[in-house]
């Protein structure tokens, strides 16, 4: 028994080592898009800006403008991690909205805001902030007359972290239709985006900032950070 035993431990350990199919990476066709060392194939904003990097990821703190990347994609699965860093200034009276994603009311609270430019515009932004709703939301679409698009807009579920910790975020853009799950959870689920084209760079938001006349944060402020983030084009 313990020789078969042993003959077995040592033939699986033989099909994990040899790179068999079987246990193929999940990974394959990924490519990186940041290194952790420096902010090699993006474009920073003109002028003075604050992207950086600060211990091997991303860090911004509100003040320049967007980072693009050097090359526009068509369809993709994009995966990214992000995290606020913090909140700052009033708290902002944040939208509710109802199961159909109509607007019901205002809560006011403590925000940080940014987003993911699927498409290279503004229209194309998948939100990332922390609103009651949650990120993924679709800011472009919420206010459609169309009732699909306007409930398609709105997060599923509300899947963020609290702000000081990492968020896991896939985004797959087919066309105009994309789906985002954000820490294993389908918040968007092959929503429609019409108008926002079919190819075009990734952008990370620049949002709210800093006022030197009254030192003080906007109460929307882009104090966050980006890492491990990789694209496999379809």
């Amino acid at each position: 028994m313990k020789t078969l035993t042993y003959t077995l431990t040592i033939t699986l350990a033989t099909i994990l080592l040899s790179g068999s199919p079987i246990f193929a990476k999940k990974d394959k066709g990924f490519v990186s898009l940041f290194n952790g060392k420096d902010l090699s194939g993006w474009k920073t904003p003109d002028g003075d800006h604050a992207w950086k990097v600060v211990d091997g990821v991303i860090d911004y703190e509100a003040k320049g403008g967007n980072l693009t990347s050097q090359k526009s994609y068509e369809d993709y699965v994009l995966r990214i991690d992000w995290r606020f860093k913090r909140t700052a200034g009033p708290k902002y009276n944040a939208k509710l909205f109802d199961a159909e994603g109509n607007v019901i009311g205002n809560k006011p609270v403590k925000n940080a805001d940014s987003g993911i430019f699927v498409r290279g515009s503004g229209k194309s932004q998948v939100n990332l902030w922390c609103w009651p709703c949650g990120s993924g939301q679709l800011w472009a679409f919420h206010g459609s007359k169309d009732p699909a698009i306007r409930k398609g807009a709105l997060p599923k579920v509300n899947a963020d972290k609290p702000v000081g910790e990492w968020n896991e975020m896939e985004i797959t853009m087919k066309g105009e239709t994309v789906t985002v799950i954000l820490n294993g959870k389908t918040v968007l689920d092959e929503s429609k985006m019409p108008g926002v084209g079919t190819k075009g760079p990734i952008m990370l938001q620049h949002h709210g900032g800093y006022n030197p006349k009254n030192k003080s944060w906007s109460s929307a402020s882009a104090l966050i950070q980006f890492r491990n983030i990789e694209i496999k084009e379809l």
